[in-house]
C-alpha cells in the first residue's frame, strides 16, 4: 500500500498542534476567537432545529407505530433499503375476531351478527387507519427524515470542520504572538534560526489560516440561514399531516355513526316485530287496573309531561291504552305515569 509520508506527518502536526491549542484554551492560557452574535444566534438555532426536530420525528413514529419491536424493523428495512413488511393494525385484527366469534355464537343470531358487523367495521377503520399512517408518512415523517440525514448532516460536517480551522487559526495567532516575544526571538536565537524569518513565517501562516477560516464561515453561515427556508418547508408538512389526521378522524366519525345507527335500527326492528305465542298490550291492559308487566327494550327519553321517560331493562306496569293514539300504552313505575311507545316494550307477564 503507498503511503504518503509527508500528508501523514504533516496531519500528525496538525493534530498535535490543534490538541496543544485546546488544552491551553481549557487551562485559559491562550485566547479564542469568538464568532459575531448574528453567527451565535445561527448556531443556537440549528442546535435547536436538530433536536426538536428528532425528537417530533421520533414521537411521531411512536404515536403510528406503538411497538418498539416493528420501529426497529422498519428502521433495519429501511437501511437495506427493502420495503417495510404490511401489517395488519391492531383494529383489523380485532375485528377478525369478532367475526370469528360471531360465526361461532351463529350468525343468525342477535348477538352473532352484530359481532359479525361491528367486526366488519372494525377491519374498515384498520384499513382506514393504515391509509392515515401511510398519509402521515408521507407528507410529514420521510421530509422531516430526508432534513436530518441531508440538510442537517451537512451542516454539522461544516461546522466541526469551521471548529477545526478556528483552532488552526487561534494556533497561528498563538504562535506569531511567541514569535514576536523576546522570549520567543531568544529560544529562536538558541535553535540557529532567524527571529526576522520565524515572524515573516509565522504571519504567512495566519493570513492563509484567517483567509481559510473566513472561508469557511461564510460557508456555514450560509447553510445557517436556510434553516429559515427548512422551516417553512416543515410548516407544510405540518399542515399536511393534520389535515391527513382531520380526514382520518372524520372518516372514523362517519364510520362509526353509521354503524351506530344501523345496530339501533336494528334492535328497534326486532322489538317492534309481532310475538305469535304472546297476547297483544291492547289485550293486557284493560280499564285503569293494572293488567301486566313489561320489560322496557332500550332507553326512551319522554317529549314532554305527559310521557314517561324508562331506561333499558327496567320493568314497568301497564295501566290502560292511551286513548288519543294507538301506538302509545300507560304505563306505570311506582308513583309516576306517563304515555310509553309500544315498540319499546316486551311484554313479560
Amino acid at each position: 500500500m503507498d503511503f504518503n509520508v509527508k500528508k501523514l506527518v504533516g496531519d500528525a502536526g496538525t493534530a498535535i498542534s490543534r490538541l496543544v491549542q485546546l488544552t491551553e484554551e481549557k487551562l485559559g492560557t491562550s485566547e479564542r476567537t469568538e464568532l459575531d452574535s448574528h453567527f451565535e444566534n445561527l448556531l443556537e438555532r440549528s442546535d435547536a432545529t436538530k433536536m426538536w426536530t428528532e425528537k417530533l420525528l421520533k414521537n411521531t413514529e411512536a404515536v403510528l407505530t406503538p411497538n418498539p419491536g416493528y420501529r426497529v424493523e422498519d428502521f433495519l428495512f429501511e437501511k437495506i433499503e427493502k420495503k417495510r413488511p404490511n401489517r395488519l393494525t391492531n383494529l383489523e385484527y380485532l375485528g377478525l375476531d369478532m367475526m370469528e366469534a360471531g360465526n361461532v355464537f351463529g350468525s343468525s343470531s342477535p348477538y352473532g351478527s352484530a359481532l359479525i358487523k361491528v367486526g366488519q367495521i372494525e377491519q374498515k377503520l384498520g384499513t382506514t387507519e393504515r391509509e392515515y399512517i401511510g398519509a402521515v408518512n408521507q407528507s410529514y415523517i420521510m421530509p422531516l427524515r430526508k432534513f436530518l440525514d441531508g440538510e442537517m448532516k451537512t451542516i454539522m460536517k461544516e461546522r466541526s470542520i469551521l471548529e477545526n480551522k478556528r483552532i488552526d487559526l487561534d494556533s497561528c495567532k498563538n504562535k506569531l504572538r511567541k514569535a514576536r516575544s523576546i522570549q520567543g526571538q531568544q529560544a529562536a536565537q538558541k535553535d540557529g534560526l532567524n527571529p526576522q524569518v520565524v515572524m515573516e513565517q509565522a504571519e504567512r501562516e495566519l493570513r492563509l489560516a484567517q483567509a481559510e477560516f473566513d472561508r469557511q464561515a461564510e460557508i456555514t453561515r450560509l447553510l445557517l440561514e436556510g434553516i429559515s427556508s427548512s422551516h417553512a418547508s416543515h410548516l407544510r408538512c405540518l399542515h399536511e399531516m393534520v389535515q391527513a389526521q382531520a380526514n382520518y378522524h372524520a372518516q372514523c366519525h362517519t364510520i362509526m355513526q353509521s354503524l351506530a345507527t344501523e345496530l339501533a335500527n336494528a334492535s328497534l326492528g326486532k322489538s317492534s316485530a309481532p310475538a305469535a305465542p304472546q297476547p297483544s298490550v291492547a289485550t293486557m291492559v284493560l280499564g285503569n287496573e293494572p293488567r301486566g308487566k313489561a320489560r322496557v327494550l332500550c332507553d326512551y327519553q319522554a317529549n314532554d309531561s305527559t310521557e314517561l321517560s324508562l331506561m333499558a331493562d327496567e320493568v314497568v306496569v301497564m295501566v290502560d291504552d292511551d286513548p288519543a293514539d294507538a301506538e302509545y300504552v300507560i304505563a306505570q313505575r311506582g308513583s309516576q305515569r306517563g304515555k310509553v311507545p309500544r315498540v319499546f316494550l316486551e311484554i313479560i307477564s
